[in-house]
């Protein structure tokens, strides 16, 4: 069986209020190229889909043209689309029996009375199994075993076993990816891998921005993003080929470089630079390159108030957009975290965690905000 893996479109997503409807496109396009080219047995969309849960008629118009183009290079290809926590559940729902008729799968809420739902078979080639994102404590405990249970039983030719999840599975990298901690990442609680049960060959997850085996022996991967979303997103944009022979069998994957007409850029590509050279390295980007550009500055107070003008400025002959100036405070590049053992952690009181936060990342708690956060701490403890 041979499978696209792709995941996190965040079709309608906007950078700093610029619309990205062009860039998203041209994605698209090249989905359809390699589908064309490759002609898998399977198309795999991992969830976020969309990158708000209310998309405007534009974009969900964008995706189903995709689609069908998608549908059109390659027509026995069996095309599965799962719900992510940006997606409306509802939306992958709607449709979905008319959607089914033309090969596409789409699914969004989990159906522990219907488990049928959940798995689709690949005539002659494989088996599915399509669990969208859902709150933890709402899935059934052992309902991952429970489907690759029903496909054993249904498998009696010995074939492959894919099964598809949106989820943040626990030792990921999740570098690049907004607000992101190895217990959550963008909302999701972090698993262990364990939970998603075996019987598996391999497991196409989305979620993680970043692509990666998460493990290789087991056959756990994310895709990745095809386009970037943040410019903390410093990697190659990918999606991943998947041929596996058998049951049973390693699964050889082949990764499949997605371009982007215009760039996410940093100025410089790593740190900071002080205000007169950050704007010398903008001066000097190239004038024909068209990008969106993150200028990284290293300030000791605060940027002057006419900073972003003044930057842009230098960008009005050129056809790249300066889309943010990120502050970084001196004292915040220099500063260690000093780590907490358990112990340590559990005498430190609200304010002083907050205060250690606080001096990390180079905000001060003035009055206010101190007499605000001990207001929330006292409505904590009474609620307790």
């Amino acid at each position: 069986m041979k499978i696209l893996h792709t995941s996190d479109w965040h079709l309608g997503h906007t950078l700093y209020g610029h619309d990205r409807t062009e860039e998203q496109i041209a994605m698209l396009e090249q989905m359809v190229g390699i589908v064309g080219r490759e002609k898998p047995d399977v198309f795999l969309l991992c969830g976020d889909v969309y990158h708000t849960s209310q998309p405007s008629a534009a974009v969900q118009t964008m995706l189903t043209k995709a689609l069908m183009r998608i549908r059109v290079a390659n027509p026995a290809m069996a095309i599965i689309a799962i719900a992510g926590n940006h997606d409306s559940s509802s939306k992958h729902e709607i449709f979905r029996e008319a959607w089914s008729e033309l090969n596409v799968y789409t699914i969004g809420t989990i159906d522990a009375e219907n488990i049928d739902n959940h798995i689709i078979e690949i005539k002659d080639k494989g088996f599915v199994v399509a669990v969208p994102y859902c709150f933890e404590r709402n899935i059934p405990e052992g309902f991952h075993q429970q489907l690759l249970d029903a496909v054993t039983t249904r498998n009696t030719n010995n074939l492959p076993v894919i099964m598809v999840a949106h989820t943040t599975i626990s030792g990921c990298d999740f570098s690049g990816n907004e607000k992101g901690t190895e217990y959550t990442v963008g909302g999701i609680d972090s698993v262990d891998l364990g939970k998603m049960g075996h019987g598996y060959d391999y497991l196409a997850l989305g979620h993680i921005h970043r692509p990666q085996f998460v493990d290789k022996e087991k056959h756990v991967r994310y895709s990745g993003t095809p386009l970037a979303v943040s410019f903390d997103e410093r990697f190659e944009h990918t999606v991943s080929l998947v041929e596996i022979s058998a049951r049973g069998q390693q699964p050889e994957v082949t990764k499949v470089p997605v371009s982007n007409p215009r760039n996410l850029v940093n100025l410089p590509a790593n740190g900071a630079e002080p205000w007169d050279e950050a704007l010398a390295l903008l001066k000097r980007f190239p004038s024909d390159e068209q990008a969106y550009i993150r200028l990284n500055v290293e300030v000791e107070d605060v940027l002057p108030t006419d900073a972003f003008a003044t930057a842009a400025a230098l960008t009005t002959d050129k056809k790249c957009t300066l889309c943010h100036i990120n502050a970084v405070r001196k004292a915040q590049q220099q500063t260690q975290t000093q780590r907490l053992t358990i112990e340590e952690f559990k005498e430190q009181k609200p304010i002083d965690i907050a205060n250690r936060y606080a001096t990390d990342k180079g905000i001060e708690l003035d009055t206010d905000i101190r007499a605000l956060f001990d207001d929330v701490v006292r409505l904590v403890e009474n609620e307790n």
